[in-house]
């Protein structure tokens, strides 16, 4: 039987994204052909979960202070602000 399945290396393992479809146990002869990624869609990365996110977003709320308000505008003004030279001639 020779069947094309596909998979992906995870240091001396091969996660296959379907069954084999043989016993536990069985010896097999692997032959292995690097693919091309498949193009991902932007978007989150894959197990990126929303409510971790924000139970850690507010990990800072108790030590936040208007210290901490003020450098982060600093940082964002600076950040507009134009950095290019003219250039004459």
């Amino acid at each position: 039987m020779t069947k094309t399945l596909h998979g992906t290396v995870h240091g001396s393992t091969i996660h296959l994204e379907q069954d084999l479809g043989v016993v536990d146990g069985q010896e097999v002869e692997v032959h292995v052909r690097i693919v091309r990624p498949k193009k991902r869609l932007p978007g989150p990365p894959p197990g990126w979960n929303p409510d971790q996110v924000s139970s850690t977003a507010g990990a800072l709320a108790a030590s936040w202070t208007s210290d901490d308000d003020r450098i982060l505008e600093e940082i964002h003004e600076d950040r507009k602000r134009e950095t290019r030279r003219e250039i004459s001639g």
